[in-house]
């Protein structure tokens, strides 16, 4: 939203130059604004009455329609101040102190800095007259002199609080640094393109001026206003003006208005650029927006007249904005701002109009935050009713003293000592540090991830990406390299397997092709010069187009003088490319008044539209249906096995009387005659099959959902490896998908969609409907214990539905549509699926940081408040005072936050299973090391407690007066304490039960500074702290006995890593999502699932040995089952429960089989395991997709042959 302070600096500006009629130039703001607001016919009217026409209206711009605007800086810079720059005023930031405002709002620091401060006031009193403090009570003051130091604690907390609140707004100060950061980069990457000096450039947004002339096409965001010189069958999205779904059909004659922040579906162009920046229809829109709620601030900051200013030349625009739909604002954010407004706001657009639910991360940290915050809260009331009901009996019952009015300041000190103590523990139990690591975290890893080529536009799809259990990809570009080369082609009923010689082409033949390849393309895809010296050609524009032009080139050809015979001014009628089409048709009008209409496409669907084909002459022949027949066996299916993708290319004339009627594209489109069928190469990115082998390892299922043939589908996915001879899966066309997946009435069904959606591995002849029915049917889903979390990858406009839908969508940032990047939440700046393995890793990454920092922090907060709780019940008094728990609660909080949260990634995190939505926050490795470590904790502390001062032979400093000097006693406590955590965050490195701590140490040197940071500030606090800090400095001897117990942490956690997880599970929900999910075998799942070291080795003899006895049985029951030939249902009955109790399941192969292979059926859903024997009856009971690789042997078991896994 733009900052109106800024605005109206535009509008000013505006204003003065209306007065030299914008300035040299022969249209005004205004004037265009207005001009702007017309649609349709009226538009087309006003445009040719007032301006003679869209020519006109580009002399008065002094602009070029074909030429473009010159590269002159200096008429540049005129532009950009008579029209304004194509950016909208960002939202001033907040500045740090707004910043520390902001983090002084925190409710437990308020309730901590009122109690400081009447804890200031208090210690200043003094009983009046003679009154002896004494007879206050026994523990009123201290020794002489110490009641002077007693306003020190309460300042010492308002300096602690101080300090949290300075480290506070910092981080947020950063984060929303990075957040504009992140911004700034999403709006350098989108870019358009113009024609300047006759030459087509690309330039990022911002530097668009009125005067411009664009060239727009399918896909595009539109960043400006403007209006339509040529087009091309356009057809515009609106609903993000005026809310209305249906596409608006724009040509020269009946609508050219083009609106920025509107979306190109289908078509291309080019227009004038005529508004820009606030004076857009974006713009003005934002400028609304922002007038609402700082109207009244203008009124009085800036006075009567500015405002006046700006409502007058938002008059206009006032009646037709508030009619429009509310979403306007939130579809329209992409227009570029310098800044792209604050990120808080834009996080909230996003939660308003996005369809994903709160991330996993996030919904298990809530619920887990409200669940330690019960528990912090019930804790700290305890503490705080037991201390005063302590010293009330102790003092008025025990004693007997009587309640003096000039005593009740003292008294009240006690009281507000009391509540510090817990709130204090309220401040420890209350894990604010939680979000900051998770903030940490995200910003840390989304920076990291901009050099592994993923550009993060929505943080939390980051760890969603973490729990990815599926991916759903493109072929072209994603798995494959889109780079086409033409490889082979069937031209005059020659199957050539490499292109052939042209003299070896009928000359007719030959001349069709280069004009059909030439004309009917893009005039954007193009192929230039290398950029290296002996490099490959350098492809621009559409890839296919590019590898079609490449044919051209390689039959020793050119299409440049082929196209400026025929300029695309020229082009009588252009049928774009679209997904429901799946070809493109170019009409051009011959010198003797005829037409020639050529096409290319999909070479199986522009087949069944050709009756005649072009014989070894180059003349047309009849083309039967079973020569089409013969022509996909022989020539389309050899090639799509090779994994060629296959283009047919054809043309049809039409007589110049009576002219077609061209809007009937069903008539047009077909009789064509085929001109030859081009076999287009794109070879497999060589990292893609072991990224992908590394996401099954993870497991991660990836399908591939592409647009081409089923055959060239299969050919790249065996390449890749989505699919591996010997398993079982689907692959199917789009037809056939819906086929099974929707009733009589057309209606998909959730039951139809289970069935298929588990096997499926690649979709091919897909409509981007087909994709978002497929995604929305997994997420859907409910035959598998968790729900699946699903990546999308897309470039298209129409990707966005399922770029939407999924739970994080990717985008081709190459490749990709604007419209595309938009609904996305990362980009892929290579558009390389490599890049996705890397998005997963450290998503995961950013779950783990998360753990480990949590079992860190509730480490110390259980132990915090079992000590202040203890303490003020045993000696009415916390052994860590309100300042040394605010410096530990910092230590565990911003520290710790910063050091466990910025661990580097693993590929070892490749090798689990995802966590899972169901899947409990704090594991039961975690749960077993938070007790373990805090028990450790709790003896040393209570032992020190109650007899440190016998160990040490030191004074005790229990039941101290209130504001008696600091002891050795309790400082030992706390130094112990502290050095404890610190040794214990090394510990917290690992969740997993790994024994070495310190492995990959030195790879995060954040994590080494804070912890040698964190002991020098610990010295620094212990040994000059003094009265602030509640500390005494302590001798060489004191703090190695210190050190030495914070060292038994890590041989402590040696111990923990021993003990098995078995007897750990009534502790295992904390931060779990929901428990009406679960499936009642959640526990054994979680068994498989916990990576725990120490209980593996221990069960890894007892595992083997169930095992073998399991595989015996089972084997016995198959021979059974065999020979009694009896019903087979209660076998399979039983051996379902058998098969229960092995480590790992899979699907079996589909099987068709005959009546003689049920009884083996009802054994093969039950028996089957990765590591043991899989048994097939037969090859004719293999599903037709099934690739047999395995070996085959006679059984006399059971009379037939079996196949059995090359594994095994």
């Amino acid at each position: 939203m733009g900052d109106m302070s800024n605005s109206s600096d535009f509008y000013a500006k505006n204003q003065r130059s209306e007065n030299n009629h914008a300035g040299g130039f022969g249209v005004s703001v205004l004037e265009l604004r207005s001009l702007m607001e017309q649609r349709a016919t009226e538009a087309v009217v006003r445009v040719q009455e007032e301006y003679g026409g869209v020519e006109g209206l580009c002399s008065r711009l002094n602009t070029s329609p074909t030429e473009g605007l010159t590269s002159s800086q200096a008429d540049l810079d005129k532009r950009r101040e008579v029209y304004g720059e194509n950016t909208i005023p960002p939202k001033k930031p907040k500045t740090f102190l707004e910043l520390v405002w902001e983090a002084l709002q925190d409710v437990t620091l308020i309730i901590l800095e009122v109690a400081a401060v009447v804890s200031l006031g208090l210690s200043f009193y003094r009983p009046p007259g003679d009154t002896s403090v004494d007879s206050c009570g026994a523990a009123a003051g201290g020794e002489e002199g110490e009641g002077e130091a007693g306003w020190i604690e309460g300042a010492a907390i308002l300096l602690s609080v101080v300090c949290v609140v300075l480290v506070t707004a910092f981080n947020d100060w950063s984060k929303e640094k990075q957040f504009r950061g992140l911004q700034s980069r999403i709006q350098q990457e989108q870019k358009f393109q113009v024609v300047r000096d006759g030459q087509v450039v690309q330039l990022p947004v911002a530097d668009l001026v009125v005067g411009d002339i664009a060239q727009i096409k399918y896909g595009d965001l539109l960043p400006t206003d403007g209006i339509l010189i040529q087009g091309n069958d356009l057809k515009i999205d609106e609903s993000s003006l005026t809310g209305e779904s249906d596409h608006v059909k724009k040509d020269t004659e009946h609508d050219p208005m083009l609106l920025s922040g509107t979306h190109v579906m289908e078509g291309s162009g080019r227009m004038v650029v005529t508004a820009v920046g606030v004076n857009s229809q974006t713009g003005i829109i934002f400028t609304l927006l922002g007038a609402g709620t700082e109207e009244e601030e203008l009124k009085e900051k800036k006075g009567e007249g500015l405002r006046k200013m700006q409502d007058g030349n938002m008059e206009i625009n006032q009646t037709k904005v508030k009619k429009q739909d509310g979403a306007a604002a939130m579809e329209m954010q992409p227009l570029k701002s310098a800044e792209g407004g604050e990120p808080d706001e834009k996080e909230k657009r996003k939660v308003n109009v996005s369809k994903k639910d709160k991330s996993v991360l996030q919904g298990k940290l809530t619920k887990l935050a409200v669940q330690i915050g019960k528990a912090g809260l019930l804790m700290s009331s305890i503490t705080v009713i037991m201390l005063v009901l302590t010293f009330v009996i102790d003092t008025f019952v025990v004693q007997g003293l009587p309640w003096l009015t000039e005593c009740t300041p003292i008294y009240i000190q006690y009281f507000v000592k009391f509540f510090i103590v817990g709130v204090t523990v309220l401040v420890v139990a209350v894990p604010e540090g939680l979000p900051l690591a998770v903030t940490i975290s995200l910003a840390y890893s989304v920076k990291k991830m901009m050099k592994d080529n993923n550009l993060v536009r929505h943080l939390d799809a980051c760890e969603t990406m973490g729990n990815a259990t599926a991916i759903c990809s493109d072929k072209t570009g994603t798995l494959t390299t889109n780079r086409m080369t033409a490889v082979q082609c069937y031209i005059a009923d020659v199957h050539h397997k490499v292109v052939p010689d042209p003299g070896a082409l009928p000359p007719k033949s030959l001349d069709v092709l280069m004009h059909a390849i030439s004309i009917n393309s893009a005039y954007t895809s193009k192929i230039l010069p290398p950029d290296i010296e002996g490099g490959l050609p350098k492809q621009v524009g559409n890839k296919t187009e590019c590898g079609l032009l490449g044919l051209v080139l390689d039959l020793k050809r050119d299409y440049q003088p082929i196209r400026k015979q025929m300029p695309e001014e020229l082009l009588y009628k252009v049928y774009t490319f679209n997904s429901a089409r799946k070809s493109m048709s170019t009409v051009v009008k011959q010198p003797d008044g005829s037409y020639r209409m050529y096409s290319k496409g999909a070479s199986e669907i522009m087949l069944k539209k050709c009756n005649r084909i072009l014989n070894e002459v180059g003349e047309p022949r009849v083309f039967r249906p079973r020569d089409r027949d013969e022509m996909v066996k022989k020539v389309i299916e050899p090639m799509a096995c090779e994994g060629l993708r296959t283009i047919c290319v054809a043309y049809r004339d039409f007589p110049a009387s009576p002219e077609p009627l061209w809007d009937e594209e069903d008539l047009i489109l077909n009789d064509l005659i085929a001109v030859s069928v081009v076999g287009i190469e794109d070879p497999v990115r060589p990292e893609v099959p072991d990224a992908i082998m590394k996401c099954q390892h993870a497991g991660i299922t990836v399908r591939m959902v592409t647009g081409d043939n089923i055959n060239t589908a299969r050919a790249i996915a065996i390449k890749c490896g989505i699919i591996h001879p010997g398993e079982d899966f689907l692959c199917i066309d789009g037809k056939e998908f819906n086929r099974r997946i929707r009733n009589e009435k057309g209606e998909v069904e959730q039951e139809r969609m289970d069935k298929v959606w588990p096997k499926l591995r690649v979709l091919a002849r897909s409509s981007p409907t087909d994709k978002h029915t497929l995604v929305k049917g997994i997420i859907d889903s409910t035959m598998v214990a968790q729900r699946q979390v699903v990546a999308v990858t897309g470039d298209g406009t129409n990707d966005g539905p399922a770029l939407k839908k999924a739970d994080v969508g990717f985008a081709m940032g190459i490749a990709g549509t604007d419209v595309a990047k938009e609904a996305s939440d990362i980009i892929l700046t290579d558009d390389n699926f490599s890049s996705i393995v890397k998005a997963v890793m450290w998503g995961r990454n950013v779950y783990d940081s998360i753990s480990k920092f949590l079992q860190f922090q509730l480490t110390v907060n259980v132990v915090a408040v079992i000590v202040a709780f203890t303490g003020a019940c045993v000696t009415q008094d916390s052994p860590l005072k309100a300042v040394q728990m605010l410096w530990v609660n910092l230590i565990m909080d911003t520290f710790a936050s910063l050091a466990l949260a910025t661990e580097p990634p693993t590929e070892s995190l490749l090798k689990r299973r995802p966590y899972g939505r169901n899947k409990p926050l704090i594991s039961s490795t975690m749960t077993k090391n938070i007790l373990g470590h805090a028990v450790y904790q709790l003896i040393i502390i209570f032992t020190l407690l109650f007899a440190g001062e016998k160990i040490f032979d030191i004074d005790s400093g229990r039941g101290a007066p209130l504001h008696s000097p600091p002891s050795e006693h309790y400082t030992i406590i706390f130094n112990a304490f502290v050095m404890m955590q610190i040794f214990n965050e090394i510990n917290a490195r690992k969740i997993h039960g790994e024994r070495n701590v310190f492995e990959g140490i030195f790879r995060n040197p954040i994590f080494c500074t804070i912890v040698f940071g964190t002991i020098v500030l610990q010295v620094l606090i212990v040994q000059l702290g003094g009265k602030p800090f509640s500390c005494v400095a302590l001798d060489i001897e004191k703090w190695m006995w210190c050190v030495f117990l914070g060292m038994g942490e890590l041989l402590w956690g040696q111990v923990i890593s021993t003990i098995p997880n078995s007897g750990l599970r009534f502790l295992r929900r904390a931060g779990q999502l929901s428990q009406k999910d679960e499936l009642p075998e959640d526990d054994v799942n979680d068994d498989n699932e916990e990576i725990d070291h120490a209980e593996r080795e221990l069960r890894r003899g007892q595992i083997l040995w169930f095992r073998g006895l399991n595989r015996i049985q089972t084997q016995i029951d198959v021979v059974n089952t065999f020979k009694s030939g009896c019903s087979y249902q209660a076998q399979a009955g039983a051996l379902r429960r058998q098969s229960s109790t092995t480590s790992q399941t899979q699907d079996v192969t589909h099987v068709s089989s005959p009546s003689s292979c049920l009884p083996l059926l009802s054994v093969l859903y039950a028996f089957s395991c990765s590591s043991c024997l899989s048994f097939f009856c037969g090859p004719h009971c293999i599903s037709k997709n099934k690739f047999i690789s395995h070996a085959r042997m006679y059984s006399p078991l059971i009379g037939r042959c079996v196949f059995v896994s090359p594994e095994c």
